[in-house]
């Protein structure tokens, strides 16, 4: 048997609790998105009050040389770093610290809230707060009112308020006051209530002689909440305890990201949270993709020696900042972010992994900073690598593995001619002739509503400025933020009408829903097709366009010439190739 890396140290609810609240112990979920629901709260609470176990806590404690931490929290704290890390359990002791003391969380959208928890001194209920229960005298709207009360030592007279005004209530619906039995019971539901404090809580105490790497490894193997932890989560609790300014300065980049707002980080493509930035920053100032690294250079490890000393730390921390910087910069931000509309992807949900975010951020930076590319030649490399990556799926898979073997292959380029030249040679081995005659249009072959390739014609058409079929509108204009709020204006439809297929025998989802048979509409044009057989809907829209103009939207939207007279399966067949060729189209375009 290994040796135990852990103390267990028997523990009260309010003890730790009251730890948390002054500093001895750091609880950075305090800092970041909240993920519980409030039913989960009140079912918490529940378990309580019924002694159910609720599992256990584990803190790490600091590593004694750990001198620039500084606390967790925004409030001022007695103690300036946390003796213990909060390792598992963040989630149930910050639900405990919302629901009982009224501290205010944040929301999935980084926006401040309460957590409210309703309690019914006379059934023992517990319930997430709303309006009913507020105005119901039967129910303390919120259990912190309890909490409050008992620490300013005023729970009697909180008691004999609760219990006039459920006589008042009473009263006013013709019904008896409360006997002394209900009275008395009151008074022992509120008391278990706020026994709840006294709850016992086992805690493991991992000891400081374990490093980053083993507690890791533990934060991620050892789930007794029911939250799925993962490196990432780690490492976020690291940086705040490490540096309690750059975890801030994260968690707002993360949250303007979401808000739109001038001089904010907001944008269409993705909402950051911080395993982007942090990615990002280790890509940018140390060329590493793995999360692992971060905790290393956290810890103060040189990659290349594996010596570790405080002077490499704080030399990988002032790294860590400068790259976060630059990350950051709106400037850099925003100009990245206009690359993806001039690859056409003008919506997150075009874009189906965050890593093409994340690490072609990475190479535009790279691309800035250390090889000083101008601007012009920049924006266009990176504008190719966009629509490459996204379409491809290069940042799919086994992406650590593969931007490592970039960032090796970077090593060799020492100029900006060599760094766009490299970048060339990357994308031309992806779009090859073949990937246009071959793999392209099998990708095509697919009724999966999230597919690259679907989203990288779609990208296509948008780069091309290409109309909506039966429109003389640019497809690109619908998509445009603001045109139709949240709601875009336009719909997928069946050019073979789904209804129409189910007649005529195809009755399976995967048959009718082909990535080959849609198209974008507007709404009009939409419901004016309806279930309409090609052969009939098509003799309308040509007679409206005339012919050379309809030959021309056909052409612009990857139809075969005369469709409606070809049988489903054949149309498949020959717009998959059409397809095709308007994303390499559109990839000439870019590469001009």
């Amino acid at each position: 048997m290994g040796k135990e890396l852990f103390d267990n140290i028997p523990s009260k609810v309010a003890d730790i609790l009251s730890d948390v609240k002054n500093g001895r112990v750091g609880l950075p979920d305090l800092q970041r998105p909240f993920v519980w629901q409030d039913n989960k709260v009140r079912e918490l609470l529940d378990s309580m009050m019924k002694g159910y176990p609720i599992g256990y806590i584990m803190l790490w404690a600091s590593p004694d040389d750990y001198e620039n931490t500084v606390h967790i929290g925004k409030n001022e704290k007695i103690y300036k770093r946390p003796n213990d890390l909060v390792i598992d359990g963040q989630q149930r002791l910050t639900a405990l610290l919302a629901a009982m003391y009224g501290v205010t969380i944040m929301d999935k959208n980084y926006k401040e809230r309460a957590i409210r928890i309703s309690f019914n001194p006379l059934t023992r209920e517990f319930a997430v707060w709303t309006p009913a229960f507020e105005k119901n005298p039967e129910w303390i709207s919120e259990i912190s009112q309890v909490f409050a009360a008992d620490e300013e030592h005023n729970i009697s007279k909180f008691r004999k308020a609760y219990i006039k005004i459920v006589n008042e209530g009473r009263a006013k619906n013709n019904e008896e006051e409360l006997t002394e039995d209900e009275e008395d019971r009151i008074e022992e539901n509120i008391n278990d209530l706020l026994n709840l404090g006294i709850y016992s809580l086992p805690t493991l105490k991992i000891n400081s002689k374990a490093n980053e790497e083993n507690v890791a490894d533990i934060f991620v193997r050892v789930n007794s909440g029911g939250q799925n932890l993962t490196e990432k989560n780690f490492i976020e609790t690291l940086i705040a305890v490490y540096d309690n300014a750059v975890h801030d300065k994260i968690n707002k980049f993360c949250a303007d990201s979401r808000i739109p707002a001038n001089g904010t980080s907001f944008n269409q493509i993705l909402q950051v949270d911080p395993s982007h930035l942090i990615r990002m920053s280790v890509g940018v100032g140390f060329r590493r993709a793995r999360l692992r690294y971060v905790y290393m250079l956290l810890r103060g490890k040189n990659l290349k020696t594996g010596e570790i000393t405080q002077n490499i730390r704080e030399e990988n921390l002032k790294i860590f900042k400068e790259s976060l910087d630059m990350v950051t910069n709106l400037n850099n931000w925003h100009a990245f972010m206009n690359l993806f509309a001039s690859a056409g992807y003008l919506k997150g949900s075009f874009v189906a992994s965050s890593n093409a975010v994340v690490f072609s951020y990475v190479l535009y930076l790279i691309g800035k900073y250390d090889y000083k590319v101008s601007s012009v030649e920049l924006q266009k490399i990176i504008s190719k690598w966009i629509f490459m990556s996204t379409i491809t799926g290069f940042y799919t898979g086994s992406t650590e593995s593969q931007v490592e073997k970039q960032f090796a292959d970077l090593r060799d380029v020492h100029n900006a001619d060599e760094f766009v030249v490299y970048l060339d040679s990357v994308i031309a081995n992806r779009f090859t002739d073949d990937y246009f005659e071959y793999s392209l249009p099998s990708e095509l072959n697919s009724s999966s509503a999230t597919s690259p390739a679907w989203y990288g014609y779609i990208a296509a058409i948008n780069v091309l400025g290409t109309p909506m079929l039966f429109s003389t509108a640019p497809l690109s204009q619908y998509f445009i933020l603001g045109t139709s709020g949240d709601k875009n204006s336009i719909d997928k439809h069946h050019i073979f009408p789904k209804n129409y297929l189910g007649k005529i025998g195809y009755n399976n989802d995967r048959d009718r829903n082909q990535i080959a048979n849609f198209t974008y509409l507007d709404y009009a044009t939409n419901i004016d097709i309806s279930d309409a057989p090609p052969t009939e809907y098509v003799s309308r829209y040509r007679d409206k366009l005339g012919e050379e103009g309809y030959k021309l939207a056909c052409k612009q939207n990857a139809l075969p010439e005369n469709f409606e007279q070809l049988s489903y399966p054949e149309f498949l067949i020959k717009r998959r190739i059409l397809m095709a060729q308007i994303v390499k189209k559109a990839y000439d375009k870019l590469n001009k």
